[in-house]
């Protein structure tokens, strides 16, 4: 028994005794060898499945900002999407992502990101992405809260991305796509308001080094009604052609 228990848990053990590890979603101590969250809660973590769907609620309503905006005489292959979990208001769920937005919880961050990555990995709508992309913050909101979590999850992504047999990594990237606009917050607004609030919102950098990527992944925290990633897609499509295919992939998902 003594020999299963590594230094790494006696650390642990001993911290706990000075400050208790809760578990994120419903706030019970937690056990050794649990990180983050129960073993209860990780069993009822409502996961969308998103992964092993080709067509799903989420890429609906990221494809219908995409036909509105191209008009009825456009057209372009339909955009995958795809999340981890369901986010809702009264959910204890939704206290994930604003553990890693708002509280600095950056190990925590990084631990469901590492589930949505592998479950990417594995997905063939998904296993070819060869450049992701966070969404950029305003840098007077970054440097407000003092990292981009969006960031934090891409970066976790890319990790399990190069952990895959015979896998290559993906390229991130955080020098292509900038914010020009620090736009009000986007909870208490409309459909149509979220959308016309992310209008210019981003820009192209003007330098980057020249990359000509086949998948393009476009990481942020939680979608919502899809404003912030379609305003950013739109701006990558204006710069890679149509044979570049552009998905997105965010940890949480509001349905309906």
């Amino acid at each position: 028994m003594w020999r299963e228990i590594s230094l790494e848990d006696i650390g642990t053990a001993l911290l706990d005794i000075a400050m208790p590890r809760l578990c994120v979603v419903c706030g019970r101590e937690l056990l050794l060898r649990e990180r983050h969250i129960c073993t209860d809660c990780l069993a009822q973590l409502p996961l969308t499945r998103f992964w092993n769907q080709s067509r799903n609620p989420m890429a609906d309503k990221l494809n219908a900002l995409i036909q509105n905006d191209l008009g009825e005489d456009g057209y372009e292959p339909y955009a995958n999407a795809c999340a981890l979990f369901y986010y809702g208001t009264e959910s204890p769920y939704a206290h994930i992502t604003p553990q890693l937005k708002y509280y600095h919880n950056i190990k925590m961050g990084q631990f469901f990101s590492a589930m949505l990555g592998r479950r990417l990995c594995s997905s063939p709508e998904f296993e070819d992405v060869d450049m992701v992309i966070p969404v950029p913050l305003h840098p007077l909101r970054r440097w407000k809260r003092g990292y981009n979590q969006a960031e934090i999850i891409a970066s976790e992504i890319v990790r399990v991305y190069a952990l895959r047999a015979g896998g290559r990594e993906p390229e991130m990237r955080t020098d292509i796509l900038r914010r020009v606009r620090n736009t009000r917050t986007q909870t208490a607004l409309s459909g149509e308001s979220k959308v016309g609030n992310m209008e210019s919102a981003f820009a192209l950098r003007h330098r980057f080094k020249e990359s000509v990527p086949r998948h393009i992944l476009l990481i942020d925290d939680v979608f919502t009604s899809g404003s912030t990633l379609f305003a950013c897609r739109r701006v990558l499509r204006q710069h890679f052609g149509s044979d570049v295919k552009i998905s997105v992939a965010t940890l949480a998902f509001v349905g309906d």
